[in-house]
């Protein structure tokens, strides 16, 4: 009997299926939807390693009752950051899945971090690098750690690297080894033997990842892969990829500003809506622990057009400083342009003004940007938006320690946002003598405890007679 893996291909919109890949579905006529299904795999041979994942014995139904939880759950590393997105920490058994473009520092990231916890046992896996190549980056490193090396607490504790990228091999060193985590770089680079396609093929990157999350399920190891990401921006792979791990994270920033962002798009463990925010040196990744202070720029003189918005990713208040352009349009077609926010709630925005404020913008470009290359979404800085607006179109300057906080609606009304407390606490430790709030949001404020003067208001008119007559 032939052991031999069975390939097939299936259209990923309908369904069809055809023993080789096609470049248009035959059945509902869609262009590049085929991928490559693995219908019998390879068994190994006599004598070749199996994983821990091929010997399984059958689970059997158990009441929750009986299931005792982890007693330690998470593993708490040095770096704050991380911890607040993944929501407190490492899980015990959890596959975390890093993606970002290419030289925006996952594998510094995750080798930092490696560094880091020099109390446990961590095994590096490159399918990239050599040691070598490794050892050099980890010597730059000053905040991996005091040496910035591998050196060790003692000698079973700390970083070990593993250049390898065939996973049979790699499970025979983690079964020798048994690493309390496990880092994969990257997932794209490794190859199962169970499976003939090259590596990065759907098949393999499914394949190799279906045996990480088996391995980290069964031994309680959490393991971290880095994903590459395509033309696009999604990640690299099939689409069950994502599925498949517990926690997706993005590792966001443009390469020629020194910031970064770690988000989350994903997690079982925790929020979705936390943000870290490094800062790329030639050390490594610096934590920054006060955001707003960096995306406030500072300026020796008043510009009309900018103002600050308390808008808050997660649990974290940030002030971020919003920069409008509005003059006269030179070509005929008004210019809309925005980096860092919504295209479509700029317009929205722009038509409450014109509506509601009596505001000629329909011949005027407009450009919008949120500074320190954040994406906002939060509606609560819309009112910091349409003051910006107003203050380049008026050509007035709003007072630099003025902030707002409030979501703007179609009727030109100014409505409540949630969480107003810790904005209104993170603009007065941050030196703001004012900040505008909706009406509706001072039920639960109590204005004795600020020092912040507070101003509530309900229509965008009360705003601009107060600045801008």
């Amino acid at each position: 009997m032939s052991n031999k893996t069975k390939n097939a291909y299936f259209c990923q919109s309908c369904g069809y299926q055809t023993p080789k890949w096609l470049g248009k579905c035959p059945s509902c006529e869609a262009w590049n939807t085929f991928v490559e299904e693995i219908l019998q795999k390879e068994e190994p041979k006599k004598g070749e390693w199996k994983t821990s994942t091929s010997t399984k014995i059958a689970n059997k139904p158990r009441a929750l009752t009986e299931i005792n939880p982890l007693n330690e759950t998470r593993i708490i590393t040095p770096d704050k950051e991380l911890n607040r997105v993944l929501g407190g920490g490492i899980v015990q058994g959890s596959l975390i899945l890093i993606g970002g473009e290419p030289g925006i520092g996952k594998s510094t990231l995750l080798l930092q971090i490696a560094l880091q916890l020099n109390k446990h046992k961590v095994l590096y896996v490159s399918g990239e690098e050599s040691e070598q190549q490794i050892k050099m980056r980890a010597e730059r490193l000053r905040f991996g750690g005091e040496k910035a090396s591998f050196s060790t607490v003692d000698g079973d504790k700390g970083c070990f690297i593993l250049t390898e990228t065939g996973t049979q091999n790699i499970f025979k060193q983690i079964e020798q080894f048994r690493p309390d985590i496990l880092v994969i770089d990257s997932i794209q680079t490794l190859q199962s033997a169970f499976i003939e396609s090259g590596a990065g093929s759907v098949s393999q990157v499914r394949e190799c990842t279906a045996e990480l999350m088996k391995f980290a399920k069964e031994s309680g190891t959490p393991v971290f892969l880095i994903g590459h990401i395509t033309k696009d921006g999604s990640l690299a792979g099939p689409k069950v990829l994502e599925h498949i791990v517990d926690t997706v994270l993005q590792f966001e920033g443009d390469r020629h500003l020194v910031y970064r962002i770690l988000r989350a798009t994903k997690n079982r463990f925790g929020s979705t809506s936390e943000l870290g925010i490094y800062e790329m040196l030639g050390e490594g990744l610096r934590e920054v622990s006060n955001p707003s202070e960096i995306l406030i720029s500072q300026r020796e003189e008043a510009i009309s057009g900018i103002a600050i918005g308390a808008s808050l990713e997660g649990n974290r208040p940030l002030l971020i400083e919003i920069q409008s352009l509005v003059s006269i349009s030179s070509y005929g077609t008004p210019q809309r342009s925005s980096t860092g926010f919504d295209g479509k709630r700029l317009n929205m925005l722009l038509a409450v003004l014109e509506k509601r404020g009596g505001y000629k913008l329909g011949t005027q470009d407009v450009f919008l940007n949120i500074t320190g290359g954040l994406k906002i979404e939060d509606p609560a800085i819309d009112l910091a938006i349409c003051t910006s607006l107003i203050s380049s179109y008026e050509d007035i300057v709003i007072p630099a320690d003025t902030a707002f906080a409030a979501e703007v609606g179609l009727g030109g009304e100014v409505r409540a946002v949630n969480k107003i407390e810790q904005r209104i606490s993170e603009a007065e430790k941050l030196g703001f003598k004012t900040i505008y709030v909706s009406k509706f949001s001072m039920k639960s404020v109590i204005v004795d405890n600020y020092k912040i003067k507070i101003k509530a208001v309900g229509k965008l008119e009360e705003i601009f007679t107060d600045l801008f007559v």
